[in-house]
């Protein structure tokens, strides 16, 4: 194994905490069951970069949003997802420390993928890659690929970890060797 691939939320971050999800709800003047059942229902396709992100926040709004209110959502979107995992940070630092392969791969839009790029321990990670920016998500084992020849690896020199089992799935159809991650504990028994 020379390459060890992270996922992003869920993994190196902690969940978006429903507190904040609800806050964005509030702030769009949305009812909040209703503005979460549609940031879900639209976001792989936000992720991918299929749609912009006025077009994204006003199908979860249920109504057009003015610039402030757009560039408020995106802020608080972003800081959401931006709570880390110190479990799989100390993980994540130890191999950087001993000069290990890593990188990242991550569903996100590209304005959250930019706020992302500005934390200071993802912009450790040398090699970051974001489904937006390369108009993929996972599962789709095309994303595995084209990050393995991005970084000039076999794929089966690759460790895909993920939260998600179709995620882990979508890794292996590509030849990667995945797993799921449940904490930081398994997987530095994995590792080790």
């Amino acid at each position: 194994m020379r390459w060890i691939l992270f996922d992003y939320g869920n993994v190196l971050s902690l969940a978006q905490p429903v507190a904040e999800a609800e806050a964005m709800a509030r702030a769009a003047g949305a009812d909040p069951a209703e503005f979460l059942r549609e940031y879900w229902a639209h976001r792989l396709e936000f992720d991918r970069g299929a749609l912009g992100p006025a077009e994204y926040w006003a199908k979860a709004a249920g109504r057009p949003l003015s610039a402030a209110e757009l560039d408020r959502l995106i802020a608080m979107d972003a800081a959401s997802w931006s709570h880390p995992d110190e479990g799989s940070l100390a993980i994540l630092r130890e191999l950087l420390e001993r000069g290990r392969d890593v990188a990242l791969l991550s569903n996100a839009p590209a304005c959250v993928a930019d706020a992302l790029d500005e934390l200071p321990w993802i912009a450790a990670i040398p090699h970051r890659f974001y489904s937006a920016r390369l108009g993929l998500v996972k599962p789709d084992r095309r994303i595995y690929e084209h990050v393995a020849a991005e970084l000039a690896a076999d794929p089966a020199d690759v460790l895909f970890v993920d939260d998600r089992e179709d995620n882990v799935e979508g890794a292996r159809a590509a030849g990667m060797r995945a797993v799921r991650y449940t904490g930081a504990p398994a997987l530095r028994a994995h590792l080790e």
